[in-house]
């Protein structure tokens, strides 16, 4: 089959350097992609949530199959898009429908569906400007820290911890009343604190069936020993010391298959990835939140720890014959490290020449591309974060000290990256 991957960062190169190992895949074509997909597949000059352009593409390339990146075209509805026309609903859409997508692009909705389902989260209230003062003095009263959510889609930074009631109420006036971030803010979803380990797992579901992946670990801040201010993920080790069976059989039963009978209660389509950001207090879990996709840089972690046939997988997730599935993964730890530019993540400059990649290819792991792009003959750099540079290793510390010699290959102009991945395994 001919398949088309949406979106262009690591997460997306990783899923192409996979599905390339398929027989099952003829052509491969990724959308908008960058300098690393290259190497897989086609690149089209397609937006994510330009739809008809994605339309006409699947049409032009013969798509059986279309694999959704990112949340944005899920969360504007690109399965419903599809579903809608005659023309293209034979295509298999991995990924939720609008209404599903809404446990991502939406913190209220995604709040009440865990409390309807009886999923363990932390407490809250939402508030808008309708409620402000009622807020106001919600805050005033509640326990520290306190978390601000901004309800809707914010790029990863709609997420606020305070520490006092000052800086909350300073921070929830800036979200509600000055639109801090836009329309997302509109909603503040604002809940209790949770205490403990915070780790990623994720599922794969027609709706009905479910397979578990590997689960990772993410480093979120941008200073080693976790400091500094938030990124999209400097880097992901898995698989987790700590995850033994008797937290994964907590995470399924109170968790894992809630949801998905929560799904079937409620009608929800969903044929795809589900995110769990879960934080572990004293061996119990805990919901943080849903994602509706796989997490970046987990999936340069996971993907590679699955020996199974991924498009195997994927189309019995659209045909829904999940059940049928049995998961194959690799022992092996897997760590990446994310190289960023210089002054991420504030402003930093793009276009800066990288060098190194064909000398820090090896067998034992792999250079996924996250913001790059092609400069006539030069790969040169496309974003804030830019490379995830991926090894194996028998252990985390192992795993780590192969992506670094890796990385000390790779050069270009304000490059940084954290050296201290998987640190508190050592």
């Amino acid at each position: 089959m001919n398949i088309l991957i949406l979106g262009s960062g690591g997460r997306e190169h990783a899923f192409a350097w996979k599905i390339k190992q398929s027989a099952l895949c003829d052509k491969l074509f990724i959308a908008p992609g960058n300098a690393g997909t290259i190497q897989c597949g086609t690149n089209l000059n397609i937006s994510v949530t330009d739809f008809d352009a994605i339309k006409n593409a699947v049409l032009e390339h013969n798509i059986s199959m279309v694999l959704v990146g990112p949340e944005d075209p899920l969360v504007k509805g690109v399965f419903d898009f599809f579903a809608a026309d005659d023309t293209i609903k034979h295509v298999q859409v991995i990924g939720p429908s609008k209404k599903s997508a809404q446990l991502e692009g939406s913190k209220a909705f995604a709040k009440t569906f865990m409390q309807k389902n009886n999923i363990p989260t932390a407490a809250y209230k939402e508030f808008n400007k309708d409620n402000y003062a009622e807020g106001v003095e919600y805050i005033k009263q509640h326990s520290l820290p306190i978390v601000l959510k901004a309800d809707g889609l914010a790029a990863g930074k709609g997420v606020l911890i305070c520490q006092n009631h000052e800086d909350a109420l300073a921070e929830f006036e800036l979200m509600i009343q000055q639109s801090k971030f836009g329309a997302a803010s509109e909603k503040v979803v604002i809940e209790s604190y949770l205490n403990g380990i915070e780790i990623s797992v994720f599922v794969l579901t027609d709706g009905k069936d479910y397979v578990i992946l590997p689960e990772a670990k993410d480093y979120k801040r941008i200073g080693e020993g976790d400091t500094g201010l938030n990124t999209g993920g400097m880097g992901a080790v898995s698989p987790i010391p700590f995850f033994d069976e008797a937290l994964k059989e907590k995470i399924v039963t109170r968790i894992i298959e809630p949801t998905i009978n929560g799904f079937k209660n409620d009608e929800m389509i969903y044929h795809g990835f589900i995110f769990l950001g879960l934080m572990i207090d004293n061996g119990n879990p805990y919901m943080i939140e849903y994602n509706c996709r796989m997490g970046d840089p987990e999936t340069e972690v996971v993907i590679p720890r699955i020996k199974s046939d991924f498009v195997a997988i994927l189309k019995a997730v659209g045909e829904g014959k999940l059940g049928a599935i049995s998961l194959e993964t690799d022992e092996r730890t897997a760590a990446t490290t994310i190289m960023v530019s210089g002054g991420y993540p504030g402003s930093y400059e793009t276009g800066k020449k990288i060098s190194g990649l064909t000398e820090a290819t090896h067998e034992n792991g792999i250079i996924f591309h996250s913001g790059t792009k092609m400069n006539q003959e030069e790969v040169v750099t496309n974003g804030g974060r830019v490379l995830a540079i991926t090894s194996y290793g028998n252990s985390i510390q192992n795993a780590t000290k192969n992506a670094q010699q890796q990385l000390n290959k790779i050069t270009f102009e304000g490059a940084y990256f954290r050296k201290d991945i998987g640190y508190e395994f050592e």
